[in-house]
């Protein structure tokens, strides 16, 4: 299999609504890979239809080698899935949970092993329904990985963390990534994206509107930088030039210097603002987050 995931002229209608409109998509194997979209873009209906969960109205797509419209049991054992909510078995206890899926698994991680990895091993005896918000997501996160995942998707996996946990949440991904497993993750955080993702698709209107490295995207890299001032600003190709006027100007020290080139957010923005309908018109807001986006 040349890519992990493999994706063309993809489309799904909701009644008068055109949630995916001919997406391409190509995703390879050992990368982390983040979809970015607002709310209604139809980033999570093609993660589902990926994941195996929804038809798809027409197109074409191969996930590890296999249409995820016709799933074999031995193909579902090869992906991992992280829902942003999930059934949680509140009365189990953390490692009466990890063990209960390990066995439905032929080469499952074992529990206690993949406990102090995800940092779960001091709450083990605990109760799901007796854990934090953060201790819950690693709790989904060790479910998705029990069973060895050669791809994991991650929905929103850090909705609802402080700053403190959202970065710890992080390096875990980060370990994951190194040790091979394929990523697909949506987030409306773009600096989990920037962090994390080694690619982004930014999907607008149903279609993918751009793609690549973060630092890349849209021209971001060779964009005019932004020089600012207490007396002004302008956008130039050559900050250095401008700074070295300015300090001429000012004898010395300039007085609140900012030099910045364009923010992962300024390009996402730009790119969905500009994104043009498919044919016919679709409705911009008539999906959301969490049951037909």
């Amino acid at each position: 299999m040349k890519h992990a995931i493999r994706v063309r002229g993809l489309t799904k209608r909701y009644g008068e609504v055109q949630a995916v409109a001919g997406l391409d998509l190509d995703i390879e194997h050992g990368e982390v890979f983040a979809v970015l979209g607002p709310n209604g873009a139809g980033k999570s209906t093609t993660v589902e239809i990926l994941e195996g969960y929804r038809k798809r109205d027409a197109g074409e797509v191969t996930v590890l080698g296999q249409d995820p419209a016709r799933p074999t049991r031995e193909w579902r054992s090869r992906i991992g899935i992280v829902l942003q909510t999930a059934d949680d078995r509140a009365e189990l206890t953390v490692r009466e949970t990890l063990r209960h899926f390990a066995a439905y698994y032929a080469d499952p991680r074992d529990p206690d092993e993949l406990m102090e990895q995800v940092g779960l091993t001091e709450s083990a005896g605990k109760r799901i329904r007796q854990l934090s918000g953060g201790q819950r997501r690693r709790v989904d996160v060790a479910l998705g990985v029990i069973g060895r995942p050669e791809l994991l998707f991650l929905d929103e996996p850090t909705t609802g963390f402080d700053p403190e946990a959202r970065r710890r949440f992080w390096e875990l991904i980060e370990g994951l990534a190194h040790d091979g497993t394929t990523i697909v993750l949506t987030t409306h955080y773009l600096e989990e994206a920037e962090r994390l993702a080694d690619r982004v698709a930014v999907v607008a209107r149903g279609r993918v509107v751009a793609e690549g490295d973060p630092a890349t995207l849209g021209g971001r890299a060779s964009a005019k930088a932004r020089v600012s001032w207490s007396d002004g600003e302008l956008e130039t190709d050559n900050p250095t030039a401008a700074v070295l006027e300015l300090s001429r100007r000012y004898d010395g020290e300039i007085p609140a210097l900012s030099v910045a080139r364009p923010t992962l957010e300024d390009v996402y923005l730009r790119l969905i603002d500009s994104a043009d309908p498919p044919a016919g018109g679709v409705p911009e807001t008539a999906v959301t987050i969490g049951s037909a986006s």
